[in-house]
């Protein structure tokens, strides 16, 4: 498998920059058996079915992106820089690994100061990356950084536009509770409350687990022989609960559908060693791409993804490489919007 094979041709006009209003009015290609629907994402209430187990990342997103500044003494005296710090994951020692830019403006011992009551010492330097030590702790430090941070948005946004406060809300689920990701679980960003409570009501059933998005999701594979590519690591958990909720499912002959490729990633990669649902908690740089055996996934609720990237793997692993090209094909022939504030497909294999 080559990385060109995941390749197609995305006009950028196709990239949305802000998600549709109200959430559930996105589009929705649905692609079941050899056929392709254009519905709307509130139209789940008809496509899903009682006995249908979603499966839904209650991650919560962090303000991980920090606008801050170093003093630094000089031969001219006290120097100023402007320093932007990306946060992208937090170390078991209580720092945080980071990215900064420009990279070459800070040195290790250095502060940065990002707001009255919020800064860090800068306490390691690696190449391309920094670790830094935050001045506070628990919920002082997630109050400071929920009022200096932005929300991280993926570079293809970022690069059409500035983060502002109404991406604190677009970019977070309705139901987040685990803060700790820095990129979010888009497809479910689709999610009312309202649209929840009337699957519900249809006995559709609700399963959440958590793996914190880190911004390895957005890195570019860089091997041609994309076997070769290694994945970046993101914490997870299944509790025995959720577990226990996805085995009965199966059991009872029911589909068990993740929204989003994290939980898909997650209770993939809790089957990996026997086959059948476990509890989770750890790490996981699970690798999906074609030739891959799905051993709990019935179908995929997902968002449309960046053209020779792991998540086309992912999906042309679930539906077959030359299914996928056709979807994607009537996807950009129907204007469907792409990446993290596009519209939305369900794929069932």
């Amino acid at each position: 498998m080559h990385l060109s094979d995941f390749d197609f041709d995305l006009p950028e006009g196709l990239i949305a920059t802000r998600p549709a209003r109200p959430r559930d009015a996105a589009k929705l290609l649905l692609a079941q058996g050899g056929g392709i629907r254009d519905l709307h994402v509130r139209d789940l209430v008809d496509v899903f079915q009682k006995g249908d187990r979603l499966v839904l990342n209650n991650t919560k997103v962090i303000p991980a992106r920090l606008s801050g500044t170093r003093t630094r003494q000089s031969a001219q005296g006290e120097v100023t820089a402007n320093v932007e710090v990306t946060l992208l994951e937090p170390r078991a020692d209580g720092a945080w690994e980071a990215l900064a830019k420009p990279l070459r403006k800070v040195k290790e011992g250095e502060v940065i100061r990002f707001s009255a009551d919020l800064s860090a010492e800068v306490v390691e330097m690696t190449e391309g990356r920094l670790a830094v030590r935050f001045n506070l702790s628990g919920e002082d430090f997630d109050a400071a950084l929920a009022e200096a941070g932005a929300m991280p948005l993926p570079p293809y946004i970022a690069a059409l536009r500035k983060p502002d406060a109404q991406d604190k809300d677009d970019y977070q689920t309705v139901f987040a509770r685990h803060s700790g990701a820095v990129a979010a679980p888009t497809a479910s960003l689709h999610f009312t409350r309202e649209l929840l409570e009337a699957l519900h009501a249809k006995g559709v059933e609700f399963t959440e687990v958590t793996l914190h998005v880190g911004a390895g999701t957005f890195l570019p594979v860089k091997v041609d022989d994309v076997t070769t590519h290694k994945m970046h690591s993101e914490w997870g958990e299944i509790t025995t609960q959720a577990a226990a909720e996805i085995a009965a499912t199966k059991a009872a002959g029911g589909r068990v559908i993740p929204v989003g490729t994290t939980a898909l990633r997650l209770i993939e990669s809790a089957a990996r060693d026997t086959g059948v649902i476990a509890p989770f908690r750890g790490t996981t740089d699970i690798f999906i791409y074609p030739g891959f055996t799905f051993a709990v996934t019935d179908a995929l609720m997902t968002n449309f993804h960046l053209p020779k990237s792991t998540l086309m793997m992912l999906v042309s692993a679930l539906m077959g490489p030359e299914r996928i090209r056709e979807i994607y094909a009537h996807a950009v022939a129907n204007n469907y919007r792409f990446f993290s504030y596009g519209d939305s497909s369900l794929l069932i294999p």
